[in-house]
């Protein structure tokens, strides 16, 4: 037990420290204590489980129901040495049997299985008997039926533990679990005496933007023009919904795939390979997309239609933003979805119990939807967390767009409805406010009412999302009628509507405003992505692998051009600097030298960035002084009142104040996660340490306010092929680099692979064979004639499976080496 978690994660994982939560969560596995955990969607469950699992003797056996989450992990922990494999169902006959097989010789230290594999004879037999240390509950929410995702396979995991020779700790993860839910967790899967965490549902990155006065189909245009070179999900409610908007994004160029259970499993699997990597930028998908993808840099969510419940919703926009860097969220409401959403509720489940229940959490959905107050802190009280303050980052928060008096226009419409004389739908009023000639309009004489046709000016489409509006803002009611072919949704009038009639009630609608991209416009970061996606390319990885969003633009405002300035960038690290750090040095200094701008002028370039109204970012270095000074000051007001120390203040909290050095409340609150209440409680405290700080450092203070500037704390960026020719051209193997730089063979390959058809040349020796036999060399080259070598994905396709990745990679490689001058 001499091993350090902290070590662990340094070595492996590349990071100095820990994310709330995580190291008590550690500690308490590694004290063979059970454990419940929820963590919030980016939060870093997996190295909860994951650094226990390299500290305990014996294997860990993690159970979670997503086949493309298993294999990326097990990729992951594979590149940096870590033994790893995965049951599903994705296993050939073969490759099961190679797998037990290396059970039985203890080869592995963490096997994924999924719960479906769990009575499979042949492991249940071999695993029984072996020092099963830790069983790892991965989407734990699954095994209650008042989950949002219940799945019965996994109430057959108890069952599989109680089989083991020795019972091992337990442990349960999940993002989104009402209280009614965790309680079930512990009962079902029979946690003892378990240690539970909550480490907060708060995404504070995350803005949560609902619609409910726009036109969905004008809005999703116009939001995606703006957005296009940003990667991004857009959520439907049905498949044909996904169809729609799939083809009419593709009719005007947009970079886009779509995603849903009518699609083969082999294209469902191609098009989020397609999205992982980059080489889209958008998905159309139902909600079935997303479980499982650990894609960093999604920059958006839209929601086309209002999901089945807050659980839902919360998962799916926890899609966005797992890099910490802000994204935004769009719900795109009308009172049809909740018809939409009833109608699939009704003809999914049979259980009467659970029927009713899911209702329960629609209407849940439908009041967070209406609601007018901060959106985050309704989402955070369902969940059963309490924020005091509003979170000012949410459409009911910022009060965004001009306030328009609509009274006029809905005293026609309510008019026109109450001269009907009983309901009827959206379709028939809007045919009757537009002065339609339509057969049933003629037959019912509503050609005759005084309201016919005095809205002729709104088209057919803006009239509906009106109403709609109307409806959404309970100036009207929407209810089920009962007709011949069963129920649909009727319009009536309501108390509101007598009271906007009389003239006693103002209806008035805010302007919606869509957001401009969050992307920053620097060429370098352009020429910086440009590395990344050419070297995931080459090793046949998704790019936020090898260096994230954030290092990228640390990178493009800093201009690091050696080892000491690259490793002071967050997110880059040791290993990853030798894998990838001269690549972008090189990137930078051409691009420094091109540009005549002195490494001098770096600190001007970054002031001007912060200053321009024009730019989006605001940079901040964090002092590690003062913010150590602060994390003490955290930690004896968490002990006091004994909370955990995050809910004091979030980290990022406390590394802005201490890059900004806020010098009175007003600064402070201009500081990202503190309202008028942790400035009372707090506030005086914090500024009394900065003060005695700055005096005793003579720092000189240039306070510059926030605004709508987007905040970076310590950079976040940088790429891998750079350090894997420098470890190739220190005389390390292939082999030897991709463990260094945590990237598989291939990924190293293909690094050299772009670096020699950019027509550069190399100064090392590269023993390529032991990558391929010569059976797999004919028929990569057989493809490779037809379809060329830069489509490496395509070239796998169209080869037996058990052609690796980086036997292509070797065999391209070794053609490339063939037909370029090259010096040894």
């Amino acid at each position: 037990m001499n091993i350090k978690p902290l070590d662990i994660l340094s070595k492996y994982y590349g990071y100095t420290s820990f994310r709330s939560g995580q190291e008590e969560i550690i500690n308490s596995i590694i004290n063979k204590k059970d454990v419940i955990a929820i963590m919030p969607t980016g939060g870093g469950k997996s190295i909860c489980y994951q650094i226990p699992a390299l500290i305990l003797e014996g294997i860990t056996i993690v159970i979670s129901p997503l086949i493309s989450l298993m294999k990326d992990q097990v990729d992951a922990l594979k590149t940096v040495g870590i033994d790893a494999t995965f049951i599903n169902s994705s296993l050939g006959a073969k490759e099961f049997n190679d797998v037990i097989e290396n059970i039985k010789n203890d080869k592995y230290k963490i096997i994924y299985v999924a719960p479906e594999r769990l009575d499979t004879f042949e492991f249940v037999e071999i695993i029984k008997s072996k020092n099963i240390s830790q069983v790892a509950v991965d989407e734990a929410h699954c095994v209650s039926q008042w989950g949002h995702d219940f799945r019965v396979s996994y109430t057959r995991i108890n069952s599989f533990i109680n089989s083991l020779d020795n019972r091992p700790i337990v442990t349960a993860f999940t993002a989104t679990a009402s209280n009614e839910v965790r309680l079930d967790i512990i009962k079902i899967l029979s946690l003892k005496d378990p240690d539970s965490y909550i480490t907060g549902f708060d995404r504070e990155n995350l803005s949560i933007n609902i619609v409910k006065s726009s036109n969905k189909n004008r809005y999703l245009l116009e939001y995606v023009q703006n957005h296009k070179d940003e990667s991004g999900i857009i959520y439907a409610a049905t498949r044909k919904e996904v169809e729609n908007i799939y083809e009419g994004l593709l009719k005007r160029n947009v970079s886009v795939q779509r995603y849903h259970a009518g699609l083969s499993q082999e294209i469902r699997k191609s098009n989020q390979e397609e999205f992982i990597n980059d080489s889209i930028n958008i998905m159309v998908a139902t909600n079935a997309f997303g479980m499982g993808i650990d894609k960093p840099n999604v920059r958006w969510v839209i929601h086309y239609n209002m999901p089945q419940s807050i659980e839902n919703y919360y998962q799916e926009i926890g899609r966005a933003g797992r890099d910490g860097e802000k994204s935004e969220c769009v719900l795109l409401f009308a009172p049809g979805d909740i018809h939409i959403q009833k109608y699939l509720i009704d003809i999914g489940i049979e259980n009467p119990q659970r029927k009713l229940f899911q209702h329960k959490k629609l209407q849940s959905m439908v009041d967070l939807v209406y609601s007018n107050d901060c959106y985050r802190k309704s989402i955070l009280s369902y969940f059963g967390e309490t924020i005091n303050d509003n979170c000012d980052n949410c459409s009911n928060c910022l009060n965004e767009g001009e306030i328009v008096d609509k009274t006029l226009d809905a005293q026609k419409v309510i008019s026109c409805i109450a001269r009907m004389k009983r309901s009827y739908g959206i379709n028939m009023i809007v045919d009757v406010l537009r002065g339609s000639k339509n057969k049933k309009v003629l037959e019912f004489k509503f050609d005759s009412l005084s309201t016919y046709g005095i809205m002729k000016d709104y088209s057919s489409e803006d009239l509906k999302t009106f109403i709609n509006t109307l409806v959404s803002h309970g100036f009207l009611d929407l209810v089920e009628t009962l007709g011949f072919k069963g129920s649909y949704p009727t319009i009536r009038l309501n108390e509101l509507s007598a009271d906007v009639i009389k003239g006693n009630l103002k209806v008035e609608f805010k302007e919606v405003v869509v957001t401009k991209a969050l992307n920053i416009s620097d060429n370098l970061y352009e020429l910086l992505k440009d590395l990344r996606r050419k070297i995931a390319s080459e090793q046949s990885i998704a790019p936020y692998m090898i260096f994230g969003d954030g290092v990228l633009k640390a990178m493009s405002s800093k201009y690091p051009t050696n080892k000491e300035e690259m490793i002071a960038i967050s997110g880059v690290g040791e290993i990853k600097y030798e894998k990838y750090g001269e690549l972008f040095e090189n990137i930078i200094l051409e691009y420094i030298t091109e540009n005549n701008i002195s490494k001098n002028d770096n600190n001007d370039k970054i002031k001007n960035q912060n200053n321009n109204k024009d730019e989006e970012y605001l940079f901040v270095k964090t002092d590690e002084k003062l913010y150590e000074k602060l994390k003490e000051f955290r930690y004896s007001c968490a002990k006091k009142e004994r909370v955990a120390s995050y809910n004091i203040l979030s980290k990022n909290s406390l590394k802005e104040i201490s890059g900004r050095y806020p010098q009175n409340e007003d600064n402070l609150n201009d500081i990202s996660g503190i309202g008028p209440v942790k400035i009372s409680k707090y506030g005086k405290a914090i500024l009394e340490i900065i003060n005695q700080y700055v005096q005793e450092n003579n720092i000189e203070i240039k306070w510059e306010d926030k605004k709508r500037l987007k905040l970076i704390i310590d950079g976040e960026s940088r790429k891998n092929n750079e350090i894997a020719l420098d470890l190739l051209n220190e005389g390390k193997t292939v082999k030897e680099v991709s463990e260094d730089i945590e990237s598989p063979i291939s990924t190293v390959l293909g690094y050299v692979c772009d670096y020699i058809s950019d027509k550069n040349k190399i100064k090392f020796k590269i023993d390529l064979k032991e990558f391929y036999n010569e059976e797999e060399k004919v028929l990569i080259l057989d493809v490779c004639k037809d379809l060329g070598y830069e489509k490496i994905s395509a070239i796998k396709k169209h080869l037996p499976e058990y052609v690796k990745y980086e036997s292509i990679r070797a065999v391209i490689l070794e053609k490339y080496l063939e037909d370029i001058n090259y010096e040894n």
